[in-house]
């Protein structure tokens, strides 16, 4: 389990900082969207970044990208494109850090750090941006120098905008190691540093994907269309599950829910199983964003949904939905900053679909509470990265802004095992508040309808 040891004094943080350094930071895999992103990210905090693809233009691609998503003349200034069968080693052998921001196939991925374990030096960082594949089981086998210096470290995407990161050490990392590579990301890449445990898919995707999966099991009899409005920004997220599925990519969704199906054996199992309408769609080419569409897609200024039985895509705009004006007045609540009546409207709110609604933000608390110890040491952890990674709503400002005895009560309607925390917190009045952070105003989780 990663430690949640307090913060370090600046004194500290300055002595860390200044332990090593790192001036030349290779990404594998520029050309994807996390790589160049990544990349352009480290452009900012080091003198030299290498872009590597498979191909130098496929690397320049990804240059070229990077520069317009941050829109940066330093990403330029400070970068070098090559590829991987004639630069890497060179390229690897001078780098401080190496990022592999690959596919997330773990066979890829290993066969990748056969080439990097090689050519790197001794005391050389390799981190890996997997979203959930196991660090220990990529390091197994490897040298003691590289199990040392091998970690995981999680952006989200876009890197440039989203701050929340993941850091993941393996059994053999240096603790040493673990704690600068948090200074570098916090002060040098304006990070918000969250320490998570080596379990499948760590604590933001094993709590957030069980969410998205969950409102895409429910779309299959509800029709997308239902499901993004029961389940919309008004329960606390930025954007709604299925469209957030279609930009993350369909196969990205399904790699990350296959391996906590496989690998866990919770009390939520049955949520994290890809529903077969997906598999079935996806052997036919659907992929979400990057394929043209998904759950959605757009036809001009014309946003077409997807009829889940036929495959066939109609005009949003020709479904018929239920009347749910409730929406739209805690939206109004929302925005005028009275956070607790809009929550208070949205537990009274009648009808099968706020019932629903309930069932499904009772089960994303109830799953984060109990995580707790298993993914993370702590709820503030997980907070965190809900918040500052999937600008969802954090589960304890949830429980915070409806009360615990509130909170308890929609859990238990919803048919959802109670966390111990919050059936002691509804008896005891203690704690007062769950979520403690110093700099996050949780307004920024309750504006939208």
């Amino acid at each position: 389990m990663s430690s949640s040891k307090a913060s370090p004094s600046p004194s500290e943080v300055r002595r860390l900082l200044a332990s090593r350094k790192i001036e030349h930071v290779v990404v594998l895999g520029a050309n994807g969207t996390m790589g160049y992103g990544s990349a352009a990210l480290f452009t900012q905090a080091v003198p030299k970044v290498t872009f590597l693809a498979r191909t130098k233009a496929k690397a320049e691609e990804g240059l070229a990208a990077a520069i317009k998503q941050v829109r940066s003349p330093t990403v330029a200034t400070h970068s070098a494109v090559g590829d991987y069968e004639n630069d890497l080693e060179a390229a690897v052998e001078q780098a401080d850090l190496v990022f592999e921001a690959l596919t997330e196939d773990f066979a890829i991925k290993k066969q990748m750090f056969d080439r990097v374990e090689k050519a790197r030096r001794d005391d050389a960082i390799v981190g890996t941006v997997t979203s959930g594949l196991s660090i220990n089981e990529l390091a197994d086998g490897r040298s003691d120098s590289f199990r040392r210096h091998f970690l995981g470290l999680h952006f989200f995407n876009p890197p440039n905008v989203i701050v929340g990161t993941e850091l993941i050490a393996g059994r053999d990392t240096d603790p040493e190691l673990v704690d600068f590579v948090e200074a570098f990301a916090r002060v040098r890449l304006g990070r918000e540093m969250v320490r998570t445990a080596d379990t499948p898919a760590f604590a933001g995707n094993r709590v957030g994907f069980k969410v998205l999966n969950e409102a895409a099991q429910l779309a299959e009899t509800l029709g997308p269309a239902l499901v993004d409005r029961i389940i919309g920004p008004y329960t606390g997220r930025a954007l709604t599950p299925l469209a957030t599925i279609d930009l993350v990519g369909w196969d990205i969704h399904r790699a990350i829910v296959d391996n906590v199906f496989e690998k866990t054996k919770d009390e939520a199992h049955a949520t994290l199983r890809l529903p077969d309408s997906m598999a079935t769609l996806m052997d036919r080419g659907v992929l979400g964003d990057k394929t043209g569409g998904g759950f959605f897609k757009r036809d001009g200024k014309k946003r077409l949904v997807l009829d889940i039985g036929s495959g066939d895509y109609r005009p949003l705009e020709e479904v018929l939905l239920p009347d749910m004006s409730y929406v739209d007045a805690i939206a109004d609540l929302y925005a005028q900053g009275r956070y607790e009546e809009g929550m208070q409207a949205f537990l009274a709110a009648e009808g099968d679909e706020a019932a629903l609604a309930r069932k499904v933000v009772a089960g994303y608390v109830s799953y984060a509470f109990h995580r707790v110890g298993e993914v993370a040491e702590d709820i503030g952890a997980i907070d965190r990265i809900m918040g500052m990674g999937f600008n969802w709503a954090p589960p304890s400002v949830l429980v915070d802004v409806m009360g615990p005895k509130a909170a308890v009560s929609m859990i238990g309607e919803a048919g959802l095992p109670v966390p111990d925390a919050l059936a002691s917190a509804a008896k005891s009045g203690e704690p007062k508040r769950f979520f403690q952070h110093p700099h996050i105003n949780i307004g920024r989780f309750f504006v939208a309808g």
